[in-house]
């Protein structure tokens, strides 16, 4: 079971860039392929920005031409919460985390055919923090 940070809109925009506020707590999305993680090869995890949670390990991170971060697997299946809706006249589903509920990206299903038959996690390298670990 996960715990949920809860905290006041004004601690999360003290906490947070403006960038990220707009993105993790707002309704806007990173511009493509400018994110700090898009091209990262090192061996690491990328964590919660708003909240430290581990999400993603590098292992399953590749290159998918989108132009955001994206990731095949998470860290652990329940970390990420999904919600379906439509954006911008396309539907789409969204990416949080289970523990702040803090917008992340997105999920689609044309990713490389591994456990997930597909999965791909297309996240905002401003929601995510990256550790480097010799782990992966």
């Amino acid at each position: 079971m996960i715990d949920y940070i809860s905290r006041p809109e004004e601690e999360w925009k003290k906490e947070l860039t403006k960038e990220q506020y707009e993105v993790m707590r707002g309704d806007t999305v990173e511009i493509p392929y400018t994110g700090e993680y898009l091209t990262t090869i090192k061996r690491g995890f990328y964590s919660c920005a708003g909240c430290g949670t581990e999400l993603f390990s590098s292992k399953t991170k590749f290159d998918h031409g989108s132009g955001w971060a994206c990731f095949s697997d998470t860290v652990q299946e329940d970390l990420l919460g999904t919600r379906f809706g439509t954006r911008l006249g396309t539907e789409q589903t969204e990416v949080f985390c289970n523990t702040c509920k803090s917008h992340m990206g997105h999920l689609f299903k044309d990713g490389p055919v591994t456990k997930n038959d597909g999965t791909r996690y297309s996240i905002n390298s401003c929601s995510l923090t990256f550790k480097k670990s010799e782990k992966r």
